[in-house]
Formats: structure tokens, sequence, C-alpha cells
């Protein structure tokens, strides 16, 4: 790990704080995903398993009044930026409730009071409308960041390329972040790009392009803070790149039999739950029962998610664990 000197000094408290994050994540997308398989909840799901430390590391390096846009897979972003499991569920029942007042669904969950904007399901849609909110951050000589998710099928759309040259251009505050999960729907970035690394393209439009480690959520958050401060001082934007993986289809209907079992062992040894739990563990930074204790409670938390919404559907159910037989 590249900061494995620094992980102490980050503090137990803020360590346990991305432990937490991600299992939240981890765990609400499991159980949604066993209420869909269920039948207990409409529409559908894009689903952002394997990608927690993405999320947590970016949107824990961040300020409280930055702004970011996430996309069709919004679940990780909306619960790292501080969403609640409540105004979350009651969006997926279409509750009024909800956190866009059950009118956006799964796939355009925000909060722009907890300094998410909707999500946005378009590919690539919402890279240039961070352009246009950091440069209005820019106008105003405010002290904030807009922060772009996307994945790397949005890089090959024309949204892409003409918001990265117009931020380069007008020098806005703003991160695009790309989350390289390796398939854009069910088609290999092997197939769509002559690349090695899809950060290489920043170099066309004058901006600074940097790789991190997506399953690895310290070099996430450093690499994320270290970028966030150059935007906030002026430095321009920056294309930030995430090696990460999904252990999950598409959408809830896909079984993800085009990855290869081999692919799909190897990544799981990179679980960055997994992972970062045994860092804390040989570093001595917790003992096991500070993460025992935060699995009990966030598990209490999410089994009862769906009780609250029985009088739109069914009763609660019990969901179990999964131990990811897709992979």
């Amino acid at each position: 790990m590249s900061y494995k000197n620094e992980v102490k000094e980050l503090g137990k408290e803020k360590l346990l704080s991305f432990y937490r994050k991600m299992v939240e994540i981890r765990n609400f997308e499991e159980r949604i995903r066993f209420l869909f398989l269920e039948g207990k909840m409409p529409g559908t799901i894009h689903q952002y398993i394997g990608q927690e430390a993405c999320a947590v590391g970016v949107c824990s390096a961040l300020e409280g009044d930055d702004v970011i846009a996430s996309t069709h897979r919004p679940h990780g972003h909306a619960i790292a930026r501080g969403l609640s499991f409540k105004e979350l569920m009651a969006e997926l029942y279409g509750k009024t409730t909800g956190c866009c007042k059950g009118k956006g669904g799964s796939m355009h969950l925000g909060n722009l009071e907890k300094g998410m904007l909707p999500a946005i399901a378009i590919v690539g849609g919402n890279l240039p409308i961070v352009v246009g909110m950091a440069l209005s951050f820019k106008l105003r000589k405010q002290k904030r960041v807009a922060l772009s998710f996307f994945g790397d099928g949005a890089s090959n759309e024309g949204s892409f390329h003409e918001s990265l040259n117009m931020a380069a251009v007008y020098n806005v505050p703003s991160v695009f972040v790309c989350e390289n999960n390796l398939y854009g729907a069910s088609t290999n970035i092997g197939k769509m790009i002559k690349i090695e690394n899809i950060s290489d393209r920043a170099q066309c439009y004058g901006l600074e392009g940097m790789i991190a480690d997506g399953m690895d959520v310290i070099d996430v958050y450093f690499n994320a803070k270290k970028v966030l401060k150059k935007a906030r001082e002026g430095g321009g934007p920056t294309l930030l790149e995430l090696k990460t993986f999904r252990f999950c289809g598409h959408s809830r209907r896909d079984p993800c039999s085009y990855i290869p079992k081999k692919e799909k062992e190897l990544w799981a040894k990179k679980d960055p739950i997994n992972s970062f739990k045994k860092i804390l563990l040989e570093e001595k930074i917790v003992d096991i029962s500070d993460l025992e204790k935060i699995d009990i409670q966030i598990e209490k938390e999410v089994s009862i998610l769906n009780i609250s919404n029985r009088s739109h559907t069914h009763d609660g159910c019990s969901a179990g664990s999964s131990k990811y037989p897709y992979l």
C-alpha cells in the first residue's frame, strides 16, 4: 500500500469511519438485492458491490460544501456522502419521504443539502453539469469543488471530452473521478479503447491524470485529498482514475456470465472491505471487537429497512447473508 506509514496518522476514529461506511454500502446493497429477488421492491437497480473503497475514499476527502454528481449506479456515492438509509430506502419504494420525494428512484438518488446532486442516469451526462457548477464556484470566488463520478464507458462519450476540455480552458475547481471497473455493461474495456489507462486522456486537454487503487480506500483517500486541495486552491481540474471491479452484474437481471471465472476469483481476493480490515488488525490500530461491533450494528440497521415500507409493499423479511454466489 502506497500510504502505509500515514495510515496511523489518520487516527482510529477516522479509519473506523472508512470501515463503517464501506460496510454500510455493502450491507445496504445486499439487502436491496434480496428485496428485488423476492419481488418486494419495484423498478431496477445497478449495484455498487465491490467498489465501496472508491466512494468512501473520495467522499471522505470532500469538504461539507463540495458537491458530487453520480451515475446510474449511485447508492454507494449517496451513502458515502451522508444520505441516510431511511431516505434512500424510501426513495427506492417511491415514497414521498424519500430523498427526492419518491420521484427519482434508484438511478436518480441525491440530496443537494448533503452535497449530492440527484444522480444522472445518462452515461456521461453529469460531466458537463459538474463543469458548470465548478465554473459557478470560481466566478463566485467560493472555495468549493464540484466532483463527477462516472464509469469507464462514459470516457468514450462526447460529453467526457467536451467537459474535460472546457474544464481545462476555464481552469475550474473540478475533479473527474473515473471508476474503471473494466466493464461497460457486458463489454470489456479492452474492446473499447486502445490505451492502457483512461487517465492518459487527460494530457490531451492539458489536465493532470492520476491513478489510484480503487480497491484500497486509503490510496483512494490520499489521492482524492491531493487533487481536491489542488482544485480548491486554483490549481485546476484533474482526471482521477480508480482501478476497481464490481462483484455483481451490470444490473439486477445480469447474471454476469461474460466475466471469466478466474477474473472474478482474482478480484474477489482484493475485496476492499476484507483488505482494509486486515490492515487495521495487522497494524494493531483496532481490535477485532471494534469491527465486530460495527458489523452487528449495521446488520441490525439494514435488516429492518423494508419494514418501514409495509404500507407500500409487503411485510418485512429476513434477507439473511450472502457470500457473493455470483463470484
